[in-house]
This record gives C-alpha cells, structure tokens and sequence, in this order.
C-alpha cells in the first residue's frame, strides 16, 4: 500500500504550508489518518490524528491552535494545515493510515519541512 505525501518546503518562521496525502481508495477498513514528524536527531512523535468520520482529532500540545488536520474520507486524504510555523517544527513529515480488523498501519515515504528564523 502507498501513500503518496506532498507539500513540504522551506518556509520563514510565521509563515504557512499545507501539506497532503492521499491513500488508496479501495483500502479495506481505514480508521484513523493521521501525521507523524521526525525532527534532525530526535524520536520520531505524532503530530496529528483523526478518525475518518472527523469526530475525533488529536494534536500534540505543541502544535495545538497552530495545525489542524482534515480528512476527506471518500477520496482517502488527509491534509495537515500548519500556520503560525516555528523552527522547532523543522523535520521529515510522514503521513499514515491505520485500518481496522485486522489492525494495520501503512506509512507515506515523508515530506521535509524546514521553517528557518
């Protein structure tokens, strides 16, 4: 299963990016999508997740009124909106899908982000 990622760049501190990621649309039984980032010599942490429905979204504290994550559940996507950027939000972005019976998860190949001061 591939999941195509997209929209990462190099961007000012302040400034915004958009990033994308569309999985399959015959994936069998998708339940959460979700963004993860790994940022230069560090674990890697979610930042975002929601079920397909949108009813339940989480964020990392430090991302919390600055990101926010959107599905579109019948063409399989999954956008992350980040704005307010700061450096510490440097790093490889990689977008997910875990499905549901069995449980399973399928990772994008991850999207750099780069936000200089």
């Amino acid at each position: 299963v591939q999941l195509q990622a997209s929209g990462g760049g190099l961007v000012q501190a302040g400034g915004s990016l958009r990033l994308s990621c569309a999985a399959p649309e015959n994936l069998y039984r998708p339940n959460v999508m979700g963004w993860h980032r790994q940022a230069p010599g560090k674990e890697r942490e979610m930042v975002a997740t929601s079920t397909m429905g949108g009813g339940t979204k989480n964020y990392v504290d430090s991302v919390k009124d600055r990101f926010t994550i959107s599905i579109d559940a019948a063409r399989m996507t999954v956008d992350l909106q980040m704005n307010s950027l700061k450096p510490e939000d440097t790093g490889v972005y990689f977008c997910y899908v875990r499905t549901w019976g069995p449980r399973l998860e399928y990772w994008g190949q991850g999207t750099l982000v780069t936000v200089s001061s």
